[in-house]
């Protein structure tokens, strides 16, 4: 495999973590019969997200970078206030 080559399937990847999370969201919500953005939503943001910059930082693309660091960091606020919420409810309960 070439270094170009390497470096498609790196790219591939995190199209295909960042496009799971709306599949994976999708069939929830089908389930529930409401929309709902389950947390493994988060974790594939999150994969796809770091992958992708990766990526973005191979070809030093600017734009790329700057739009997946921000991801990144929105995806990682999300999980931090899933993870402050949890703990405030078991520390409520009895």
């Amino acid at each position: 495999m070439s270094n170009d080559q390497l470096w498609l399937s790196v790219g591939l990847v995190g199209q295909a973590f960042f496009s799971m999370r709306f599949v994976v969201q999708w069939i929830i919500s089908e389930k529930r019969q409401e929309s709902v953005i389950p947390l493994s939503f988060w974790f594939f943001s999150i994969g796809g997200g770091l992958t992708l910059f990766t990526y973005a930082l191979h070809r030093l693309d600017p734009v790329f970078i700057l739009g997946e660091g921000a991801g990144i960091f929105v995806y990682s606020r999300n999980l931090y206030l899933i993870w402050r919420k949890q703990r405030r409810l078991i520390a409520a309960s009895p």
